[in-house]
């Protein structure tokens, strides 16, 4: 993509639809612009003014007569377009387009949008908005917004979907003193999206950390593949809205119903390096511990405080979160020993005892951060009579820059009376809370990105064989040509078998005499199964029976199966009954995909059999992160499954090489067939040799190649 400097860092700005009139947008944002002490021309376009804030207004940015590279619009939505065509005659770079009334009012709107994209690609233009505040950049500095003020100069970017959350953050932000680099309202998205905003605010020397709030995400492998490059280089936090389980779509296999559009932001943030915020307070809670302390070199935390059931509370979060408290070395415990009171804890949390003054605090403090088995130290403070929160906050402070190598958290649990020491201690970049649970879960963020930083570069995907194309085709034109959506279970057998995924063999049968056939070729035991499209859950109808030892038991079974279906579903469609042959003993696991909108393929693995939405013992991964047996094998350990497949209490091992190498193939092939909605392998049966899949649904919609 080509650089945004034009809009970040434009020599020139012309503002359409400037006006004198205070009460005006275009007035807002020409003043902004000049008040923020954007050093570039500054041209206003009016047509019924000739000067405006004491600068020359021209009747079109065609009449300047100069190069622009940046317009800000600001006139009403049925003229926008006209505007647009002229600033694309007229060799402008970038618009803003502040003006509503696009798609987000309706057909009309949407149809005017599209005609606004449609001319921005004609000339080459890049477009931020429609109908949404604008941008901020306090290094340039530049103000083009209609926003209220101006934020502190700093190094975090913010990108907001909302204009309302990003004026109210800017507001928020005066008071609590914090510094942004970049403010930039997405708007509509017409055109450039938080992706592309992401990637100009990577490679900003300016922006250190970059905060987003997103409702949704339109282009999720693009957004992977930038977050991927850009998280390497800056931390990334996004807060996405909109989870709630209302908004799951309905889903006919375990896995549709498991993973909701949610996994799939979760999975893709994972993927990415992204850290996902669960709240606004947790999102500017991480970005001022990025934004003004050092990665810490690993998850060991310290302790110092003077009251003990904070600390405990403290001790509570660091193990929920992840973390792990710092077991000192004896050269400290003994220091610590020899200067503290002997009622002091020693060990993590230290508790220096409520009449502890800022000497106490100075000593603990400097005897943990020098301690080579600390990586990082939370300080605690809860007032008392003797407390010195002020004299205590500048040691932090002064403690913090000696040991700059090591983060450092300051919890001033009051109100009133610590406000000073607070004050200090924002002013002087040191994150200050007034509980510890978000201390914690903010010192957790940064060591999740600093492993994110030291994982090694992913390795070569994995070459699969045995994988025949032709022959998934073959089988999928079959369906499609019966005008069908899911398949049959000798049909989704063939496909595992194509794909090279070993499956339980299975056949269709088309009366007890071929099934009694077909079961004594495949050797008893067998298993009968009801083959209908509209009988996702065969058992719940006695459409199942396993274990038949004989030709006699293989008939009895088949009339009885055709006599439940007949009771329980008399209008569904029966293709027959399908016979299966009978396989060893294993851990019974499944494996799953679910197609999700924006995402693509959303693979799940976890605890199989009837249990597996009642346990939810899963973990999930985007199919195209799926081409290594390393990060394979992390899906796999991540659940409690894996405690099954390593033996349990005796048993012995299963096979998780061929389990991982099932799971390979199953994102090969949903990979390549994007008419595959939903599939389910459930169960797979992990032998200690080999891993079998026993029970497989496969739905199908039909796709539109030229897409």
């Amino acid at each position: 993509m080509s650089s945004l400097d034009f809009l970040f860092n434009p020599g020139q700005i012309a503002v359409i639809g400037a006006s004198r009139s205070p009460q005006k947008i275009g007035h807002a944002v020409l003043d902004n612009i000049i008040k923020s002490g954007f050093e570039g021309n500054i041209y206003p376009i009016n047509p019924r003014e000739e000067e405006i804030a004491g600068l020359k207004a021209y009747c079109s940015i065609s009449d300047i007569g100069a190069p622009v590279d940046l317009a800000a619009i600001s006139v009403p939505a049925k003229h926008v377009t006209a505007v647009a065509e002229e600033c694309g005659r007229a060799g402008v770079k970038g618009l803003i387009v502040i003006t509503a009334g696009f798609k987000e009012v309706g057909k009309e709107g949407l149809k005017q949008e599209q005609e606004l994209i449609s001319i921005c690609k004609r000339y080459g233009m890049r477009m931020l908005g429609p109908n949404c505040v604008g941008l901020m950049d306090t290094h340039t500095p530049l103000n083009a917004s209609f926003a209220e003020g101006f934020p502190n100069q700093g190094n975090i970017s913010f990108i907001s979907q909302s204009g309302a959350m990003l004026v109210s953050i800017l507001d928020w932000s005066f008071e609590m003193g914090m510094g942004f680099s970049r403010f930039i309202s997405a708007g509509n998205k017409a055109d450039l999206t938080e992706i592309d905003l992401i990637e100009s605010c990577a490679d900003d020397p300016q922006t250190s950390v970059i905060l987003c709030y997103v409702e949704d995400i339109t282009d999720g492998e693009r957004f992977v593949e930038v977050c991927s490059e850009a998280s390497k280089k800056k931390p990334i936090i996004i807060l996405k809205s909109g989870t709630s389980s209302a908004g799951a779509q309905a889903a006919s296999s375990h896995t549709g119903a498991l993973a909701g559009s949610n996994r799939a932001y979760d999975a893709a943030f994972r993927q990415s390096g992204v850290l996902r915020a669960e709240s606004m307070n947790d999102l500017f809670d991480m970005a001022r511990a990025f934004a003004t302390q050092p990665l810490p070199g690993d998850a060991r935390v310290a302790i110092i405080t003077n009251a003990g059931g904070p600390g405990i509370v403290a001790t509570d979060a660091v193990e929920k979160c992840g973390l792990k408290m710092a077991r000192f070395n004896r050269e400290t415990i003994d220091k610590l020993r020899g200067n503290l009171p002997s009622e002091a804890n020693l060990y993590n949390p230290v508790d220096i005892l409520g009449d502890a003054r800022d000497d106490r605090y100075r000593f603990a403090l400097e005897a943990v951060l020098e301690d080579e088995n600390v990586d990082s130290a939370m300080v605690l403070l809860c007032p008392a009579a003797v407390t010195e929160p002020e004299n205590t906050a500048r040691t932090i402070v002064e403690l913090n820059k000696k040991h700059d190598q090591k983060p450092v958290m300051a919890v001033y649990m009051g109100g009133k009376t610590l406000t000073e020491g607070r004050n200090y201690l924002t002013a002087n970049s040191i994150p200050t809370f007034t509980f510890p649970e978000p201390s914690i879960n903010s010192l957790s963020g940064m060591i999740r990105y600093n492993e994110h930083l030291k994982e090694p570069a992913p390795s070569e995907p994995v070459g699969l064989d045995n994988v025949s194309h032709d022959a998934v085709r073959k089988t999928l034109d079959c369906v499609f040509a019966d005008r069908r959506v899911v398949l049959l279970g000798h049909e989704a057998s063939n496909v595992m078998a194509a794909y090279g995924i070993q499956v339980s063999k299975t056949y269709l049968a088309a009366s007890e005499e071929e099934a009694v056939e077909i079961g004594a070729n495949l050797g008893y035991p067998v298993a009968l199964k009801i083959s209908s499209p509209r009988i996702a859950h065969k058992t719940d109808v006695g459409g199942v029976a396993i274990g038949l030892q004989s030709d006699n038991e293989v008939k009895r079974a088949y009339r009885k199966i055709m006599e439940n279906v007949r009771y329980y579903l008399p209008d569904a469609p029966v293709y027959g009954i399908e016979v299966q042959d009978m396989v060893d003993e294993g851990v019974e696991v499944i494996v799953g995909m679910s197609r999700d909108v924006q995402f693509g393929p959303l693979v799940v693995f976890g605890l199989g059999g009837i249990y597996v939405n009642l346990l939810e013992d899963v973990s999930f991964r985007l199919a195209s992160a799926l081409t290594t047996r390393e990060e394979v094998n992390k899906m796999i350990t991540e659940t409690k499954a894996y405690a099954l497949l390593k033996g349990y209490r005796g048993e012995k091992p299963a096979d998780i090489e061929a389990l991982s190498d099932t799971i390979l193939r199953t994102a090969r092939l949903v990979t390549d067939f994007r008419e595959i909605t939903e599939m389910d392998i459930n169960p797979v049966r992990v032998h200690n040799k080999g891993a079998t899949a026993l029970d497989v649904k496969i739905t199908v919609e039909e796709v539109n190649e030229k897409k």
